[in-house]
């Protein structure tokens, strides 16, 4: 689905509204990458708080990509549940840098006893992030 120029950030595969279903699967692929963005800041910071911030060189980037994967898949989430008007580019911008960040994050916590968890979620936002970015073209 992508956006029309003014449609009040609704999907624009019918060329002035979109039918009942189509509204209702946008709003719908929104909720879940918003939670799944939620999910994976509130993993990143827990993570990131556990880092004894005068540890190693290796814990220091560990706390760093948690606090920065915690930051962005915030911002995603609000960006997701609080704007009306859309801007799809500002949208797939946003969406991008979210897949981004929750990828490296997901890479540097896959060698880290305990981190499975952060992990996990920074993949699983990542592909939500993924199939609602598929869903808008």
């Amino acid at each position: 689905m992508a956006f029309g120029a003014g449609g009040g950030g609704y999907p624009r595969s019918v060329t002035s509204t979109p039918s009942q279903a189509e509204l209702i699967r946008f709003l719908e692929d929104r909720f879940v990458c918003a939670q799944a963005c939620t999910e994976c800041a509130r993993a990143c910071a827990l993570r990131a708080s556990l880092v004894d911030p005068d540890g190693t060189e290796e814990q220091e980037l560990v706390r760093r990509k948690g606090i920065m994967c915690a930051e962005v898949c915030d911002a995603t989430c609000r960006m997701l549940a609080e704007q009306s008007q859309l801007d799809e580019t500002g949208l797939r911008v946003q969406l991008e840098w979210c897949r981004s960040v929750c990828l490296e994050s997901a890479h540097v916590f896959d060698s880290r006893p305990g981190a499975e968890e952060a992990a996990a979620s920074c993949r699983a936002c990542a592909r939500a992030c993924t199939d609602f970015l598929a869903g808008l073209t």
